[in-house]
């Protein structure tokens, strides 16, 4: 393919990298997941950038295509509280105590 990086670097919606890279999306799945799917598509993307230094631009935008189809399909077979991409979902609420914080006396 032949992609324009200087396009690429302007995307800001989830929709926007389905319709650059031509990829099929579920509008529903996008919908619920859109920013957990940008969030491991970025995770993705660092490690592309700092393992694969000596590709081209129209290489690495095909790797970037696959990472984004890779997060995509993530949220196909899971769920955002399963993956903890976000802080949110990795922080203990400070008013809540477990059952196993419980003793008895």
């Amino acid at each position: 393919m032949n992609w324009d990086y200087n396009k690429f670097k302007n995307l800001v919606d989830a929709e926007e990298y389905f319709d650059f890279f031509e990829l099929p999306y579920d509008q529903n799945v996008v919908h619920v997941n859109r920013l957990h799917i940008l969030k491991k598509f970025s995770q993705l993307i660092k490690e592309i950038d700092e393992n694969d230094t000596d590709l081209s631009l129209s290489d690495r935008l095909s790797k970037y295509r696959e990472a984004f189809s890779k997060a995509y399909e993530v949220f196909l077979e899971s769920t955002p509280q399963e993956q903890k991409l976000f802080k949110v979902f990795n922080e203990k609420p400070k008013n809540v105590v477990t059952l196993t914080e419980i003793t008895s006396d």
